[in-house]
């Protein structure tokens, strides 16, 4: 059995749900597909939501009698007889009734999420009853009966394995089975999410409960590329990441993977394989545990970057110092991307100014602080250990043009990162691309 993940444009309307059906019935094997809501849909039940935050049930009611017309306009060019329409579109009439019971009254997150949970129950039923009219054995399984959070919020892999496999086993013989991505409950039975983007995490959760041969997510571009196609010309797709490539990829800048996609795979040693809904015959990219000695991969940027240096002559010497520093930051729930230090200072770099005046506001207790906005990260990713000799030269001389703010080289043997300004990264990807591919 293999997973299949598709996102929101590759079922974003009746002709590219039909594509899907026609994939994941392709090799007649029983297949597990986790389909996200259609494009767009996500972002108008937030408005929705916003509406309904407002005090404003009149702008809800709007946008949800909006969003029901063209969802019913889609029944005809997507089911082929009356009783398919007409089954789906009860279920739809029902969706959108449930929506309107929501009033200004009493609307909290866990309202909104459950609201924002209904896409994905949308686009699951459309498919599921879509393969069901074309006479294919397919049956679905809600995710909010086996996908579920603990007390951190993180994926319980235990209750998720053991709900899943009693599923399956009570829906033996089936060709298709359906879930959606991104919903869950949390550990109170609340309905919850995996955070946007995490109909990834939701496959390769899923596909490690399970014990797949691999797990294929499916988008509308052929494999993860050694550089930004939207920015940088001549790019390639790259046909084999290691995982632990693939995650420092997806974490500074590669949108095609959710950086905590591959940690239930890598752990259950099942590979992922990034596939092109379009262009279903190429390659893509495969990922798993195979590291390629001495290969540069690929090159990654990671804008809305915040720097901070702290410069202080009580660090000289001193114990601790470091410690208060990165209590603050703790404090304030914001991760560090990058770290430098020296005598006497020590510069980082966030990408959530949330708290950004407080924590410098803390900060100014131990020394004196600088801060430079609308950074960029540029992370060149591949076998990088220190016994490749010149690697980390190569990457050097591609940058000798562009100012570089803070380098961090050593802390990973699969990364060398740059920080510069955001104005500088076209020139910066594109002489990497020159230098190195």
């Amino acid at each position: 059995m293999k997973v299949m993940k598709f996102g929101g444009t590759s079922v974003g309307s009746p002709e590219r749900m039909k594509h899907v059906a026609s994939l994941v019935t392709a090799s007649g094997e029983p297949t597990f597909v986790v389909l996200s809501a259609m494009s767009g849909t996500t972002n108008t039940l937030i408005e929705i939501s916003d509406y309904l935050y407002k005090k404003n049930p009149e702008g809800a009611n709007e946008v949800i009698n909006n969003l029901e017309r063209k969802y019913l306009d889609y029944l005809p060019q997507l089911y082929s007889t009356d009783e398919y329409i007409e089954k789906t579109r009860q279920f739809l009439e029902d969706e959108f009734d449930y929506l309107r019971t929501f009033t200004k009254d009493l609307f909290t997150s866990f309202e909104e999420k459950s609201i924002v949970a209904q896409g994905e129950i949308i686009s699951t039923n459309m498919v599921t009853n879509y393969l069901q009219e074309q006479g294919v054995k397919t049956v679905l399984l809600s995710a909010l009966d086996f996908m579920r959070t603990d007390k951190n919020a993180e994926p319980d892999p235990q209750y998720i394995k053991a709900k899943l496999q009693a599923l399956m086993a009570e829906n033996e013989g089936q060709q298709i089975y359906i879930t959606q991505g991104f919903i869950c409950r949390n550990a109170y039975g609340e309905v919850d999410n995996l955070q946007r983007g995490g109909s990834d995490y939701t496959a390769s959760l899923i596909g490690a409960a399970l014990d797949v041969d691999e797990i294929q997510i499916w988008t509308d571009i052929d494999g993860m590329h050694n550089n930004d196609p939207r920015i940088v010309e001549k790019t390639e797709a790259v046909r084999q990441l290691n995982f632990e490539e693939a995650a420092e990829l997806a974490y500074f800048g590669a949108k095609i993977l959710h950086p905590t996609c591959v940690q239930p795979a890598k752990y259950a040693g099942i590979p992922v394989r990034l596939k092109n809904t379009m262009e279903p015959d190429a390659e893509g990219t495969i990922i798993d545990n195979v590291l390629v000695r001495g290969k540069i991969k690929a090159v990654a940027a990671k804008d809305n970057i915040t720097a901070i240096k702290i410069k202080s002559s009580r660090m000289l010497l001193a114990t601790g110092f470091l410690r208060k520093v990165f209590e603050i930051f703790e404090s304030y729930q914001t991760p560090i991307d990058m770290i430098a230090t020296s005598e006497v200072g020590v510069s980082v770099s966030i990408d959530n100014d949330t708290h950004l005046n407080e924590i410098v506001d803390e900060l100014k207790k131990y020394g004196t602080v600088t801060v430079d906005s609308d950074m960029c990260i540029i992370c060149v990713v591949g076998d990088l250990d220190w016994s490749n000799l010149g690697f980390e030269t190569l990457a050097l001389e591609a940058m000798k043009s562009v100012p570089v703010r803070m380098i961090s080289y050593g802390g990973s043997n699969y990364n060398i990162s740059f920080l510069i300004k955001k104005m500088d990264k076209k020139r910066a990807l594109q002489a990497l691309s020159d230098e190195l591919f």
